[in-house]
């Protein structure tokens, strides 16, 4: 019996497999049968992946681990290839065998590929800044032409390693191909970038943006592609050299581009470090040959590789940090007429549990924190709570039935990449129910097992990560969860009495990236956005929070980020204004002259 065939309420179904996970189980391993190409389990369509090979990237090019013990004057080269524990075994989310391995690189390896970066930017004398505008696009639109080769490989990858669903692993390769077209079409459409003179107040001046330097890359484990690029992608385009550091956490995808990387870009242009971060960045930073920092992850270790910079006034730093983003619903939302064209409870709950869980909840701009007025917490949180039973919960690659529909649907809630990820969870979920949090849904927290069969993995079953998403309410001050990011699966629900107690949560908060409000009224609503406006990057009004559309300025106050992302802004942030001027008309043939030969002032 395939249990994804049999018709029965997403709710049920659920209640079912907790109640009978054993027999379930079982019936896992019975149903598989023989392994063929293409594994079918409880209804799940399998692809089974083939492990990413371990590749080293250097000067330009990409090496096997055997090109690389065999290529010559690297005397690390042999120490890398050769010892089984400088290549870490990549297990993902979904497999106890491993479906890859990462080279971990040391000390001495990341500073050769300083030497390299430093050889490429030659103080902008390096091939890559000396290329026209033109040129570096071109050689960027290449890169892109050979990544879509790759394109089915990096979704599979993305889904076994960091248990993005289908849905979503195919949207951020394809949105990443769209923002480096936008991003292209930004250069060559907006006057940041144009070539022409304009008179300003006597002078005739061209303004036209160039690179800084080298930037050092640090990527997120939940869009290693998307928000890696929407970074290193604007600074290659301006002129800059970057290294990037691969997270050992999903990191595997970044492997795959290493080979349209070689065709498409001159050597020493991007540079890739692999390995732990204690041993591969302190003397990056510490050499001062680093430019400018571009790092998405937590406050803690962004200020370490901050103060690890001997002049950090010359640093420029573009960060994106941690958060806790707020949702405020206002009394408004419960009055018991609703109208036909107002923002209804329905729309509102709805619009709160996919801002809360979409992927698992592990977005910066998740919705964090539920804020209802007194007396609508349970209510609410058992409104919630409904709504997680009906999420379609499994693997990354599953597709669901809905109530016979005959349209199916991804996996919303997946496994978590690592045991590490389910251990905080519990750990905030234990101080909170110690500390008289309530459990909405009586399967929050719930651990779904695994089954060799679903999973690719040689043992019969291995340690699950798949954790059914958890609704609290009666929610305290004193709750870990009350101010700390869960970046995860768990959504609490905090009573205020009054709306001065929000708006004190946002002023005293350590973050400031977004908020929700829910209502149908303007007051004291324009009150909470006036006060809002000076701690907040943006504010939403009856919608989750989220970065996109690409082309809006994406930005954050204290802790949560420093710098602005968007596609003309992300260029603005990897590059400075230069300006070429002259003032007297006698100079005009000269400049003209001189534009024709120069690469800088090369029409695009």
């Amino acid at each position: 019996v395939q249990f994804n065939d049999i018709h029965l309420p997403h709710s049920i179904k659920m209640k079912v497999i907790a109640r009978l996970l054993p027999f379930l189980v079982s019936a896992f391993h019975a149903c598989a049968g023989a392994k063929t190409e293409h594994q079918t389990c409880a209804g799940s369509h399998v692809p089974l992946i083939d492990p990413v090979e371990p590749r080293i990237f250097f000067s330009g090019k990409s090496f096997s681990m055997q090109e690389w013990t065999e290529k010559s004057g690297l005397d690390s080269a042999v120490s890398l290839s050769e010892s089984p524990s400088r290549l870490l075994p990549i297990q993902g989310c979904c497999s106890e065998d491993p479906i890859g391995h990462m080279p971990q690189m040391t000390t001495d390896e990341s500073l050769d590929v300083l030497d390299a970066a430093v050889k490429g930017y030659s103080n902008g004398a390096g091939i890559w800044p000396q290329m026209t505008l033109r040129q570096r696009i071109d050689a960027i639109e290449k890169f892109i032409t050979t990544l879509e080769i790759s394109r089915e490989r990096i979704i599979d990858t993305l889904m076994w390693e960091i248990g993005k669903n289908f849905k979503d692993a195919e949207s951020e390769f394809d949105r990443t191909i769209a923002f480096i077209r936008q991003t292209i079409e930004t250069i060559e459409t907006h006057k940041d970038f144009s070539n022409k003179f304009n008179n300003v107040s006597g002078s005739t001046v061209m303004i036209r943006r160039n690179s800084f330097g080298i930037i050092l890359a640090l990527g997120p484990y939940n869009y290693p592609l998307n928000e890696t690029y929407a970074t290193i992608i604007p600074a290659l385009l301006m002129g800059n050299i970057v290294i990037l550091k691969i997270p050992q956490v999903g990191g595997l995808a970044h492997l795959l581009t290493f080979e349209a990387f070689a065709e498409a870009l001159p050597e020493n242009t991007i540079h890739f470090i692999s390995g732990g971060g204690r041993k591969t960045l302190p003397k990056l930073m510490e050499s001062g040959k680093v430019d400018g920092l571009a790092f998405i992850g937590g406050t803690s270790a962004a200020d370490k590789l901050v103060k690890q910079h001997p002049s950090p006034h010359r640093l420029k730093t573009f960060l994106q940090l941690e958060a806790k983003n707020m949702a405020i619903v206002m009394k408004d939302m419960f009055t018991n007429e609703e109208k036909d064209d107002e923002y209804s409870r329905n729309s509102m709950f709805r619009d709160i549990i996919t801002g809360s869980l979409s992927y698992n909840g592990q977005r910066c701009t998740a919705l964090k924190i539920i804020f209802v007025p007194k007396g609508k917490g349970k209510y609410v949180a058992e409104e919630l709570a409904k709504r997680v039973e009906n999420l379609t919960i499994g693997m990354p690659w599953e597709k669901h039935d809905i109530d016979g529909s005959s349209a199916k649907k991804s996996s919303m809630i997946t496994p978590l990449p690592n045991q590490n990820r389910v251990d905080f969870m519990n750990d905030l979920l234990t101080d909170a129910v110690s500390k008289g949090a309530i459990k909405a849904n009586e399967l929050g927290g719930t651990i779904i097992d695994s089954s060799s069969e679903c999973t690719g993995s040689s043992e019969k079953s291995f340690s699950s990560t798949l954790m059914v998403p958890t609704v609290l309410y009666n929610i305290q001050a004193s709750m870990r969860i009350y101010q700390e990011e869960q970046f995860g699966p768990i959504v609490p629900v905090v009573e205020y009495d009054s709306i001065e107690e929000v708006l004190n949560y946002g002023l005293q908060s350590a973050y400031g990236q977004q908020v929700s409000i829910f209502t149908n009224l303007s007051n004291p609503s324009a009150s909470i956005v006036d006060v809002f406006s000076a701690i907040f990057g943006k504010i939403n009004i009856n919608s989750q929070c989220g970065r996109s559309p690409d082309s809006v300025p994406f930005s954050a106050r204290r802790s949560s980020g420093l710098g602005v992302m968007s596609i003309v802004d992300a260029l603005r942030e990897f590059s400075v204004p230069t300006v070429v001027s002259y003032k007297n008309e006698e100079s005009q043939k000269t400049v003209e002259g001189i534009k024709e030969q120069s690469n800088f002032m090369a029409d695009l």
